[in-house]
C-alpha cells in the first residue's frame, strides 16, 4: 500500500448547497454507516458550513485528517476514530 492509497477515501459525500446544520447530521449519519477506521470525504461550501462542521465533528471525537480548498468548495476528510 502506498501512501496514496492511504490518503484515498472510502466513501465521499456532496453537501454542496446544503444547510448548516443539516451537512453536520448528514456527514454524521454516513460515518456511523461506516467502518472504524474508514475515511469520509464530505465536500462542504464555503461560509457557515466549513466554519461549523470541521468543528462540530471535533467535538464529536471524529478526527478531521483534512480540510483543502478546491476552488468553489471545500473537501473535508475525517476519519471514523477506530
Amino acid at each position: 500500500m502506498t501512501s496514496i492509497d492511504i490518503l484515498q477515501p472510502d466513501a465521499c459525500l456532496d453537501l454542496r448547497g446544503t444547510p448548516c446544520p443539516i451537512n453536520f447530521v448528514r456527514t454524521k449519519l454516513q460515518l456511523e454507516k461506516m467502518a472504524p477506521g474508514t475515511l469520509l470525504e464530505v465536500w462542504l461550501d464555503a461560509g457557515e458550513p466549513v466554519e461549523q462542521v470541521p468543528d462540530s465533528l471535533r467535538m464529536e471525537g471524529y478526527v478531521i485528517e483534512q480540510l483543502a480548498d478546491c476552488a468553489g468548495y471545500f473537501a473535508l476528510r475525517v476519519r471514523r476514530p477506530a
